[in-house]
């Protein structure tokens, strides 16, 4: 029996265990698209293949599984950015793309494009599949090559002829590997020559931290991590941007390690004697591992689980080769450390939570700070609600306001937000995929305008999916996080080319079938939120609030403080 090269890739990626696939249909894609209706594949269109990229990319960081981003020649192009996007977070989704035929390549055929090319500096692997015999075998290795080692994205383009001409539906299977199922991907376990003198640096240490990356959530370690580090008396912080790996309310927890819009964490670097990092890179984020982000009163210690990380953590004292789990493994066999230093920790971020709700400025009249917005959306909210963070400002201070509302008891289900790159638009997506795996939870985006503006025609797929989420916009009239810089920046301190007319917001989601309620005083926002919750529709709060610099975009305009995005 013959089948469609279509229907070669979907039996291969059921295979693996694929449970979606996001898309925005296109005619390339029709014979995958009817191999993924004959296997029960859910697939959901989107308006947008960016939308339908960051789509996968959300799917993938909360079920730690890889969905699939399936569009057309025109669509990778405009799928491009969420590929960026989910490069920067490890997050190992697998890119489709249907490709101009194979049989004119390179005589200007119809929306031909080199993709395999161009997807190559941000994937792990880009490859095109120039025999419909091989497709199952250039699955299995797309897939191994996605999980393995330094996890991430990788790039298949499938020619038009391929996908539409038929094929032995056992095609190359007289080959191994017999078995194409998802299996678990290899893990590296520390050598012990290498490992013996890491554990002796860190047991002889007075006041060691914890600076945990991404790499600890795709190796689903964070639960050893919390038990450590609470065993053991180590204070932990997590990378910025990256995926959170311990509650807000864990013992151990004590915020993002950025010393510039966070005190605790300056402080803490600043006494510690040895930082241990494990599954993140010293980059800009980190200041490349150098002052003042950490002094040269430490040592510092890379812990990673690919040769890819250690050698771009090339600059730390110390470099080990191991899976986060089995690292925290060995770690757990220390004896405990002085209490005193983790007390410590946790009092330095409880004045700063007190100080910080204190030193939120009185604005007066109808004017609502955003920091005060992002804390009053918390409070709405219940315990595993899940929230999901989108903008520049609105995500730094949203970040702050998730350590002060955590400090004071508030357990969220998890959250979401942009990665290293910052890309804006990925809230609703992200949210939508959020709802989709916690149906029965409530899923708030906090967004700010310009962020909901470059990916707001996502909220569709809400609506069609019967997905209601609600979305609180930050509206402040324009790009904030832009504005504030350029009045320090230029000579005239004013900014130029970033202000938006007044967006009627929630008029748009009431336009779509939903619900949308405006807020123009402080004391209005939390009903406001419970009220959208409550409506069971895909909703929208469009808050005036007014722009106000964040620490962090205040640090990295400064000419007084070195920043590490320098």
């Amino acid at each position: 029996m013959k089948v469609r090269g279509g229907m070669l890739l979907a039996r291969a990626l059921q295979e693996k265990g694929v449970t979606h696939v996001f898309t925005l249909s296109g005619g390339f894609c029709n014979p995958a698209l009817e191999g993924f209706m004959d296997c029960g594949i859910p697939v959901i269109n989107a308006p947008h293949e960016q939308v339908a990229g960051h789509l996968a990319d959300g799917h993938t960081r909360i079920t730690r599984t890889p969905a699939v981003c399936l569009v057309g020649p025109e669509g990778f192009a405009t799928a491009i950015p969420a590929m960026m996007e989910a490069w920067g977070e490890r997050s190992p989704v697998i890119f489709v793309t249907g490709s101009s035929t194979l049989k004119r390549q390179g005589s200007g055929g119809f929306k031909e494009i080199d993709d395999v090319a161009i997807a190559a500096p941000l994937t792990k692997h880009s490859v095109s599949i120039t025999d419909g015999e091989r497709i199952s075998e250039c699955v299995d290795r797309a897939w191994t090559v996605a999980l393995s080692g330094y996890q991430g994205a990788v790039h298949l383009s499938i020619p038009v002829d391929i996908m539409f001409s038929s094929f032995e539906e056992n095609s190359m299977r007289d080959e191994r590997p017999y078995d194409r199922s998802n299996r678990r991907p290899a893990r590296a376990w520390p050598c012990p020559d290498d490992l013996e003198p890491i554990l002796e640096i860190i047991s002889n240490a007075a006041k060691p931290m914890l600076i945990a990356g991404h790499g600890v959530w795709w190796s689903k370690s964070e639960k050893q991590l919390e038990s450590l580090a609470i065993s053991l008396n180590i204070p932990v912080f997590n990378v910025p941007y990256h995926q959170k790996l311990l509650p807000e309310t864990s013992k151990a927890y004590m915020g993002l390690a950025d010393i510039h819009q966070y005190q605790p964490a300056r402080d803490a670097l600043e006494q510690a004697d040895v930082v241990i990092m494990v599954g993140a890179r010293l980059d800009n984020q980190m200041n490349f591992g150098n002052a003042p982000f950490f002094p040269d009163t430490l040592k510092l210690i890379c812990v990673n689980a690919s040769h890819e990380e250690m050698e771009m953590n090339r600059s730390a004292d110390y470099g080990l080769l191991s899976d986060p789990g089995a690292f925290f493994e060995a770690l757990a066999n220390l004896d405990p450390f002085d209490p005193g230093w983790i007390e410590s920790n946790r009092q330095l971020r409880s004045q700063w939570v007190n100080q910080t709700i204190v030193n939120i400025p009185e604005l007066g009249g109808d004017r609502i700070h955003p920091l005060q917005l992002a804390i009053d959306v918390q409070t709405a909210m219940e315990d595993d609600d899940w929230l999901i963070i989108d903008g520049g400002n609105t995500h730094f201070w949203s970040e702050i306001a998730v350590n002060i509302s955590g400090w004071q008891g508030r357990k969220l289900g998890n959250i979401l937000h942009p990665g290293t790159f910052s890309m804006l638009g990925v809230g609703v997506p992200f949210a939508i995929t959020a709802k989709l795996e916690n149906p029965n939870k409530s899923v708030v985006v906090i967004s700010g305008d310009g962020a909901f503006l470059s990916g707001g025609s996502s909220i569709e797929a809400a609506f069609q999916e019967n997905l209601p989420i609600v979305v609180v916009i930050d509206n402040n009239g324009g790009l904030d996080c832009i504005s504030q810089q350029q009045e320090r920046l230029f000579s005239n301190q004013q900014h130029f080319a970033t202000d938006f007319r007044d967006i009627p917001f929630h008029a748009m989601f009431e336009g779509l079938g939903g619900y949308g309620e405006l807020v123009e005083r402080r004391h209005d926002i939390i009903p406001a939120v419970q009220r959208a919750i409550a409506s069971g529709k895909t909703a929208c709060v469009n808050v005036k609030t007014v722009g106000h610099i964040s620490p962090i975009v205040l640090a990295t305009t400064s000419k007084r403080d070195k920043a590490s995005i320098e």
